[in-house]
């Protein structure tokens, strides 16, 4: 019997609804145990053995040697979330001995807090003179502890603490592998790339309240400490990010998914969000670009990034670069089960141009304004919502370690 057309096409679109669901995996910060296997069991540290002196060696030479200051060594700071792993003490050994293998001293070693996810502490390893600073973490320690070394000359190290790593994967820095990931920050290569500051309002009171009476509008992630009535100046807040800033679906998927969902089922609690929020309320946007692009699009999410690759090989921004002094972003517009199912078969299929469902844009800076409070999120992080932002390109202000 000859199968119903119609239901070929739904299921096709659910296949490509879901497909885009997950997409917002590479926001979540995985497993500490995914992390863990990545690091493997460390071999016990070797004593330390000093030669002796020969029994024949001359008196004077041996003096002279020993008299000579030791060369120094080059240090490295590791600044880890000690979330992610169920044996930090073990991974801090593996650290240490690949270091020592390498002819590196002992890594000044910085844990994260809950009040302090990285800023505070790569700043002290700056000041402490250390020759490179290497984040281990998810996403979002990478962004925080990379905000304190921009400007600066010493290099970023990628060492990956989850499944997402993002811009370790958009710059092909080994991800899977102890030695590979830390011998690359190690021995690799400096080089500069582009970073993202980003000015954000947030809205003020009536507009929150105004939005959670919305009896349309998904109301779990309003939150009314977001409101901020002063509209001076000192309203805006500055942050920094390396991948993507996203307003609308994909920072509402994150700030819907359960806890104890994401608890039992890690990042698949995401494809649960996205589900539940596919038939969210779309808001309009006006767009300005310092290029002279103006626009005023009714949209689902807006994007913009410094890189465009995603997990699973998933390329979002086929036109980005990390090193072109150039943003990109793309502004989401899909309306209903078919609108998703045109959506990801662009995404997919990686056409830079096409229907207005995906619509791709450069800048060097953009300012977005929105109707209505809106959730934003910064390369993984949820960061509430928001009522405007501003996002400028830094070209060439972040120094990173690549392989050679």
């Amino acid at each position: 019997m000859d199968t119903d057309p119609s239901w070929a096409l739904l299921a096709l679109a659910l296949a490509l609804v879901l497909g885009l669901c997950a997409l917002v995996a590479w926001l979540v910060v995985t497993e500490p145990a995914a992390a863990d296997r990545r690091w493997g069991n460390p071999p016990p540290p070797e004593e330390d053995r000093r030669p002796a002196v020969p029994g024949g060696a001359d008196v004077a030479t041996t003096r002279e040697t020993t008299d000579r200051a030791p060369a120094r060594l080059r240090r490295a700071a590791i600044i880890v979330n000690p979330t992610k792993f169920d044996d930090v003490s073990r991974v801090r050994a593996r650290i240490t001995e690949i270091c020592r293998r390498n002819g590196w001293a002992e890594p000044l070693w910085l844990e994260t807090t809950a009040e302090d996810p990285g800023l505070g502490q790569a700043r002290r390893a700056v000041e402490e003179g250390v020759d490179l600073v290497c984040s281990l973490g998810g996403d979002g320690t990478v962004r925080t502890v990379a905000s304190a070394l921009i400007g600066t000359d010493v290099p970023l190290g990628l060492l990956p603490g989850g499944t997402g790593n993002l811009l370790a994967r958009n710059l092909k820095i080994p991800i899977d592998s102890l030695d590979s990931a830390l011998t690359t920050a190690l021995t690799g290569r400096d080089a500069r790339i582009d970073t993202c500051t980003l000015t954000l309002l947030r809205p003020t009171t009536d507009e929150l309240v105004e939005r959670l009476e919305d009896e349309e509008d998904p109301t779990e992630n309003v939150d009314l400490e977001d409101a901020v009535d002063d509209r001076s100046s000192e309203a805006t807040e500055r942050h920094h990010f390396l991948v993507m800033a996203g307003l609308g679906f994909d920072a509402e998927v994150m700030a819907g998914a359960p806890e104890k969902l994401k608890a039992k089922v890690g990042w698949a609690a995401y494809i649960v969000s996205g589900l539940r929020h596919l038939k969210g309320p779309q808001f309009v946007v006006d767009i300005r670009t310092a290029e002279g692009l103006r626009l005023r699009r009714r949209v689902r999410s807006v994007l913009v990034g410094n890189v465009g690759r995603l997990t699973g090989g998933m390329i979002l921004m086929p036109d980005a670069k990390h090193d072109d002094g150039i943003m990109d972003m793309v502004l989401l517009s899909p309306e209903g089960l078919v609108g998703w199912a045109a959506a990801g078969v662009q995404i997919v299929t990686r056409q830079r141009r096409g229907h207005q469902r995906v619509d791709h844009h450069t800048c060097t800076r953009v300012t977005i304004r929105s109707d209505k409070p809106v959730e934003l999120q910064l390369d993984g992080d949820t960061m509430g919502t928001a009522s405007a932002m501003e996002v400028t390109v830094e070209p060439a202000s972040l120094v990173v370690r690549l392989p050679r």
